[in-house]
């Protein structure tokens, strides 16, 4: 989808970009007629004669002032005076540990080096492991310049497109927990303990997404005009001691566990490892949310 270089220093790494991922099939839902049950269509009107101008005849153009607008085609974005739409441009080296990637982590890309750049390709990667360092970049992308972060996973460079800092919004706007919330030290050990007791490898491909499978249910059951029942609502847990909880969870984990031939984890998980904690609490008021 790119077709640049990773620069840092006077070094240039001939790369080709590709998604690391792709996107699952979704369920998909038509706009239909309400009398007929067709699917309707979306049509393009120019509002000065009210023509329905095609989709391949559509260009685009950016506002300079009301009413008036400057034309831009692909040509055009190309020719922008940018380092970074050609370039990964390698700003500094950190601590893998140092980026907080929950947060800023968007877009994984794979890089692959052109025949050219095979060489200085491996070398960067093997740096980077030895250092056990990441870069930081810029490159630009899709209309818009991203932060990045180069890092190595497996035999591949990656390039991860991240949050610019100003997207990130803060934490300080929610109702949190401080500090002088009292725990005693046998709750700590024994949620530890709960932690200890439902721990695995990560593995992702023992995890499913059965969205679909119970969306295609439902439409079965409507080809056949059968009535839709809604899935019996889990009970609500019980307010009980926080310890009390615990000390249930971490039984139930360990029988869950002694269970011969339990189900792989992306199966339904046992009723013992479904075990919902409620401690008690005060009931806070709900932070306020910026509109976005």
């Amino acid at each position: 989808m790119w077709r640049g270089a990773i620069s840092f220093g006077m070094v240039a790494i001939p790369v080709r970009m590709y998604l690391a991922t792709e996107a699952q099939s979704t369920v998909s839902l038509r706009m239909l007629c309400p009398h007929c049950q067709l699917p309707i269509k979306q049509q393009r009107h120019c509002p000065t004669d009210d023509h329905v101008v095609p989709f391949n005849e559509v260009i685009r153009g950016y506002e300079v002032s009301k009413g008036k607008y400057v034309v831009l085609d692909d040509s055009d974005l190309d020719k922008l005076p940018l380092k970074t739409t050609k370039t990964i441009d390698i700003m500094e080296f950190v601590d893998a540990t140092e980026v907080p990637l929950p947060l800023y982590l968007k877009a994984a890309y794979y890089l692959e080096p052109e025949e050219v750049g095979v060489k200085p390709y491996f070398l960067l990667k093997q740096a980077l492991q030895d250092t056990g360092k990441v870069a930081v970049a810029k490159v630009a992308l899709r209309d818009r310049e991203h932060l990045c972060l180069i890092q190595v996973e497996g035999k591949a460079i990656m390039c991860n497109t991240l949050n610019w800092p100003e997207e990130i919004r803060s934490a300080d706007e929610l109702n949190l927990p401080e500090k002088s919330v009292k725990i005693s030290d046998k709750e700590v050990q024994m949620a530890n303990s709960l932690i200890e007791n439902l721990s695995d490898t990560f593995q992702p491909q023992r995890y499913t997404d059965d969205y679909r499978a119970a969306f295609m249910q439902i439409v079965e059951q409507k080809l056949a005009g059968q009535e839709i029942v809604a899935p019996t609502a889990a009970a609500e847990p019980k307010v009980m001691d926080l310890m009390a909880a615990l000390k249930a969870s971490v039984e139930a984990a360990k029988q869950g566990k002694k269970k011969p031939g339990a189900e792989p984890a992306g199966a339904a998980a046992p009723a013992s490892r479904r075990v919902k904690v409620a401690a008690k609490t005060t009931t806070a008021k709900p932070a306020r949310r910026k509109t976005a």
